[in-house]
Parts: structure tokens; sequence; C-alpha cells
């Protein structure tokens, strides 16, 4: 038999077996009673057909993670992977030399399932591109860490809405839990081994379920259907005693979507909060949930709670932008198939947008925080990431795969995923826009209603856009050439941002430059000094320089990321020191000199700057148009 004949009739029977898999759910059972020492347990039972002959078969490890724009999945972290026959039969995997996220296997003649059993090591620093996420009294369970699936052939003809999988877990006693799947039978959030309802591996993976010791469920707006819930788990029950007030504002995030979207597209929703310094801190998005991840005094600390203010609004907006409108390139049919970036400026951009806006309407942020938040924004765009004249704004969409993990020494030079807070400037300007051509009678609110809302309430599905989606979507609120309105901001090489006249000509306040912090910028300095705006750096309080602007001040003067700075003006370095001689050099005063040590290495930097300390602030323009805070203000009316 030629090499040809052999190899289709291999991939015949994969898609066989494969569709057998379909036909009859996968069981995943994964154990967390071991969560508290970084290791999750899964025992996964997979049908294939049964047949008189040795058949070949690929399995896979989840690669590409819906919303994390990369290939993500922690494969590093998988151990004690074994398959076997229900008899006890090891079945030997070998690893793809090219890809290895596949697993190829000979299934024995006559076996009618396989038993895979993986452990996974949660004992990275819980960011999602490591996967884990737990403590001593808590852990969050991501189902794409646990499981392998089969293909269906190949890579294109493999569909993961196909795949149906019945799951349950163990839980360590006590514990209570939180997730978007249905429990069956008589299962409670307080069992310890729970099975839930078989879904599609899709529907599955984007379910991830929370659970803990301190445990807290808080109904949210009780007056809209379908249901939604506040779900937390905290390393202490302290930490889970949010106000009253704060629960009210999370209701009014409730209420304030449903009339932006003008729609619903789940049966029910779960805000999963993990309040603990033991795991790293982000969010991640899914149709009918949230994975939000903070410090654990988030919630009872009123300036950690501001700060985080915008986490849950960004999210919760996900589930319309990004979930349920995808661009067509993030909209894959597997988790092996590359994802392509290049619409992350609408995805992220302006769902980025829309949380600060919702964090505003909901009274997270107070209409100062939020201007404060947007002129940090601003100010950082505009004069403080020169990288702009090499790498435009689509660029940080389309390579967002490589650029997630970026940041640190330069980044105003390299630019990261800026379009998550590029797309406050560039939806703001779309928005006032529509503002200032319909005279206040129409916004971006038009736009969402009928974008997002497209088809009215559904269950959790995907319905794919492209670029000219949104040209069209933008157009039938008011007729503009809105193509080149995108595509000049979106592939501007220029040293200042390209979409300030949102800020400066069409908002009713203008960006200006004061001595004193504001909101953000004091948050910025609880470890340090942020001398952005002035000489061009930040410093921690033991004189450690962060980011240098390539171009400004400090870096002229010979300053580079990572110096410590050993003395100012002859006297050891103290933050408070370092604003001081800024404040004295202001007008004609001296040069600010610095002793620095790079790599055991010292050496006097001299600094010639006579501006003084420089902050940035929205200022209001008198007798213009206040959109901005018409913007902001709640559309619910409750």
């Amino acid at each position: 038999m030629s090499i040809v004949r052999r190899i289709s009739l291999a991939v015949l029977s994969a898609s066989a077996i494969a569709a057998a898999a379909q036909s009859t759910p996968i069981t995943l059972a994964v154990d967390l009673t071991d969560a508290p020492r970084k290791m999750l347990h899964a025992a996964e039972t997979i049908p294939v057909p049964s047949s008189s002959q040795p058949t070949p078969m690929t399995l896979v490890y989840p690669e590409w993670i819906p919303g994390e724009h990369g290939p993500t999945g922690p494969l590093i972290n998988q151990a004690g992977f074994t398959i076997t026959t229900p008899s006890g039969q090891s079945v030997k995997w070998e690893r793809d030399p090219v890809d290895m996220y596949s697993y190829h296997i000979t299934v024995p003649a006559g076996v009618s399932q396989l038993d895979v059993k993986m452990d996974f090591l949660a004992t990275g620093a819980g960011n999602f591109t490591e996967g884990g996420s737990t403590s001593a009294n808590l852990a969050l369970l991501s189902w794409n860490t646990v499981l392998v699936y089969p293909l269906n052939g190949d890579i294109a003809h493999t569909k993961v809405n196909d795949i149906m999988v019945s799951p349950s877990i163990t839980i360590p006693a006590g514990w209570r839990f939180g997730t978007a799947l249905e429990p069956t039978g008589g299962a409670t959030e307080t069992s310890s081994h729970v099975v839930f309802q078989t879904v599609s591996l899709y529907q599955l993976i984007d379910s991830p379920v929370l659970s803990g010791r301190y445990f807290r469920e808080i109904d949210l707006a009780p007056d809209v259907t379908p249901k939604h819930y506040l779900d937390l788990a905290g390393d202490g029950p302290e930490d889970l005693a949010l106000s009253q007030q704060h629960i009210d504002q999370f209701s009014k995030l409730v209420r304030e979507t449903g009339v932006l979207y003008n729609s619903r597209h789940y049966t029910s929703y779960h805000f999963l909060v993990t309040l603990s310094d033991q795991v790293a801190h982000f969010g991640l998005e899914h149709h009918q949930s949230s994975d939000d991840r903070v410090p654990e005094k988030t919630f009872i600390d009123e300036g950690m709670f501001a700060e985080a203010g915008d986490l849950l609004p960004h999210e919760f907006t996900h589930s319309w932008n990004g979930k349920y409108r995808r661009p067509a390139g993030l909209a894959t049919d597997n988790y092996q198939e590359p994802m392509k970036g290049d619409l992350l400026w609408v995805y992220e951009g302006l769902t980025n947008y829309l949380g600060d806006v919702l964090a505003a309407r909901c009274g997270i942020w107070s209409p100062e925080v939020f201007r404060d938040r947007l002129a940090t924004i601003a100010a950082n765009l505009d004069d403080a990431r020169p990288g702009r004249t090499w790498r435009d704004l689509q660029d940080t969409a389309t390579a967002a795969q490589i650029l997630y993990n970026a940041g640190g020494a330069y980044d105003n030079w390299r630019r990261n995923v800026d379009y998550y807070n590029e797309g406050d400037l560039l939806w703001l300007e779309v928005d006032e826009t529509i503002r200032a051509k319909t005279k206040g009678k129409k916004s971006l609110n038009n736009f969402l209603a009928a974008f997002e809302g497209l088809g009215g309430n559904t269950p959790p599905e995907v319905v794919p856009y492209t670029f000219e989606d949104i040209v069209n979507g933008l157009n039938a609120v008011v007729p503009n050439d809105w193509a080149t309105f995108l595509r000049t901001r979106l592939d501007a090489n220029q040293l200042h941002a390209p979409e300030m006249a949102g800020i400066n000509v069409l908002s009713g306040y203008q960006l200006v430059y004061t001595d004193k912090p504001n909101y953000w910028s004091q948050l910025n300095e609880s470890d340090g000094l942020d001398a952005t705006y002035s000489l061009g750096f930040t410093v921690s309080a033991n004189g450690t320089v962060g980011d240098v602007i390539v171009g400004g001040v400090g870096y002229n003067a010979g300053l580079a990321p990572g110096f410590q700075i050993i003395a100012v003006n002859d006297r050891a370095f103290t933050p408070g020191l370092l604003r001081a001689a800024i404040d004295n050099a202001k007008g004609n005063g001296p040069a600010i000199n610095l002793i620095v040590e790079n790599t055991g290495v010292f050496k006097v930097i001299s600094i010639n700057y006579n501006g003084g300390e420089r902050y940035p602030q929205l200022e209001r323009v008198d007798n213009t148009p206040d959109r901005l805070d018409a913007i902001i203000a709640p559309v619910s009316g409750q």
C-alpha cells in the first residue's frame, strides 16, 4: 500500500473515531480536593468505535483559548498524562514533533473507550497563560487546563460545538461553588461532588467554576430577567463583606447594560470574583460569566475598589462585545486553529471604552474620577508613547499574540497592547462625532443597541463581524466616511495620538497639565514618584527607575530603565527629595543632579529641566457642548 493511501485511511479512521465521540458524550471528572496543594486531578473517558483492527487517533490539548488572544493553553503545567483501556492496558502516546499540543496514539482492536488521566500543576503565578488559580482556601477551575479532545480527522474538520461533555467536580468538604453550568439532580452549591448537565466542549470551556471555603453569592438586580449573581471567594470571610452601596452599584450595572445593549445573550450570568493576594490579578470574559481576579481587600477598601472599578463592567460587556459579536478572525471552530487579532481594537478597545463609561454610569466612579482616568490615558498616549512613530495602532492588534507578554523597560518605545487604552480615545471620538453630527439626537448608544443587540435576546452564540460590518453599522446611525475615519487613526505613524479631537475639540473639555497629581497619578505614586510628564520617567520608593520615555528629558540626559538613583543633589534619594528638586528647578532654577548606579557602575547625571511638576487634568472649556458628561450620564433611569 502506498504512503498516500495509508495516510488517507488513517484520516478516515480518525474521523470515524471523532464522530463516535461526538454522538456519545465524553465524561470529565475533576477533583479539586488537592487545590490547596496546587494540584488538580482529572479523569476523562473518551468513547471510540470498536474496531477489529488497531486504529490511529490524535488527541489535542487546547492551545488557543477564546479571550486570551494567543496560543496560551498552559501545556507546560500538564503532568501525569496517561491513557488506558477499560481493561487497564496502557496506550502509548507520542507527541507530535512540530505541534506540541497534539498526541498521536493507536487505539487497540476491540476497544470502545479510552480512559485518560492527567494532573494540572497550579504552581505558576496564576495568570491566564499559566491557567492556575488556587490558594489554601479557594480554586478557580478553567476546564481547558484539564482535558484533551479528539480531532475529527484534522484541525480543519473539528468543531468543538459538536463535541459533547458530561462534567463533574469534587471539591473540599465545606467549600461552596459558583458557575454558569447547571447541576443535575439534587446537587446544590454546598455539595462536595457535583455532576453538571451535558454541554458542548465549547460551552464547558466557556464556563469556569469558582470554589472556596469562604464563599458568598449575591443576587443582583432581582427585578431583571435573566438572573444575575455576584459569586465571591476570598482568602478570608472579611474580604466578602462589601457594602450595600457597592452591591447596588453592581445591580445598576446590570440594568445599565440591558438598556445600552438592548439584549441579553445568556440564560443567567455569574460574576465569578476571586479576592486573593495569592493569585494573579486579571479578568477573562465568558458568555455567561466572567473570571475576575483581584486583590483580597478590593471590595472593602474604597481606594482599591475604585482602582478596579472598570474590571467587572469591562468583562461583563464582553458577553455582548467579544463573545456574542466576535471578529471573524477570532471566531474559530476549535482551540487549535490560530486566531487573527486584527479587529481587537473593537473587541478590546470598544470594550475598554464602554467599561470605563459603565463604571461611571453605575456610580462605581464619580464623574471626577472618570475624567481623571481619561486625562491620564490621553496624556500617556499623546505625550508618552513615541513608539507610535513606528508601530501603528493596527499593528498592536495584529501582533497581539506576541505583545501580551511585552511591557517593562522601554515599553513606551516598543508599545504593547495599546488598543485597550487607545480604544478609549478612538471610540470616544466616534461617540462624540455621532453626537456632533446629529446635534445630540444620536450617539454610540444607537450603534450598540443595533450591533450588540442584533437578534434580540438569545442563548449564548457567536455572530462574527468584519471591518465592513463596523463601518456599515456606524453609517446606519449617521452617514459619514467611517472607513477613512477609522483607517486614518488605525494606520497613523505620528508622535501624538491622532484621536485627540475627541478630547480637545468635541468633548467640552481640554487636556491641560498642572502641578497637582490627579486621582490616578496619586495611585501611581503610592510607591514612588510619577515624573512621566516632567522628567520623562517613573521611579520607585527605593530609587529604581521604571520606564524612561525615549526622547524625553531623562532619556536625553542619559537615564535608562533599571538604573538605581542613589542621591539627588548630593542627598540620599527619596521620592520627596526628587519632587522638591523638580519644584526648585522650576523657572530658572538649578539643574537636578543625580548619582545613579547601573550594574555596579556609578555616574552623575545632570538634568536641565525647568518646567516643574506636570500632571494631566481635563479642564472644562466654557461655551462648548458638554458631551463628555452627557456620555457618562446613566441611561437606565434606575
